[in-house]
């Protein structure tokens, strides 16, 4: 039986497979999205705790406020991309190149700071697409990690029949 990572402050799955959540301070500070045969990790603080809670809403009912405290890790443009991010309403998605326009950067450039989110669905980084479709989702243009972001965008959506 594999291991968990003790940096893991809680391991769950969800209808995306298994989630590991890493927590700082009284915050969240990571989101890994796992193999599927990691096990499970009850949550070892409140904090995670309270982020397991909140995921489990959000999988239930994507119009969930999530409130938890953040802490992501990057550098201060990639930290003030999330911050954006964090303003595109549920069920919305904006391309790269408007992302780009109103930050006055490159489309490249919101692309790698959506790659590096640490806090993916927490940080909505999927609602950020390209012009002639989805774009990446995790660094990956094809596989399991666009899947997950087609998922997402459907679940916010409320019906399969999402244009995604």
């Amino acid at each position: 039986m594999p291991m968990v990572n003790p940096n893991y402050d809680a391991v769950i799955a969800t209808s995306l497979g298994r989630l590991g959540l890493s927590t700082f301070k009284k915050g969240l500070a990571g989101l890994d999205f796992l193999a599927p045969e990691t096990p499970e990790r009850l949550p070892v603080s409140p904090v995670a705790c309270e982020a397991v809670a909140q995921l489990q809403a959000y999988f239930s009912d994507p119009r969930i406020m999530f409130t938890l405290p953040l802490f992501p890790q990057g550098t201060v443009f990639q930290k003030r991309i999330w911050e954006t991010l964090n303003t595109i309403p549920m069920g919305l998605t904006v391309t790269y190149g408007t992302l780009a326009s109103q930050l006055k950067t490159s489309a490249r450039a919101i692309g790698g700071a959506c790659r590096a989110n640490p806090l993916p669905i927490f940080i909505p980084c999927h609602r950020v697409v390209s012009k002639q479709g989805l774009g990446g989702y995790s660094g990956a243009i094809t596989g399991p990690h666009l899947d997950t972001k087609i998922w997402l965008l459907r679940h916010e959506a409320g019906s399969a029949s999402s244009k995604f």
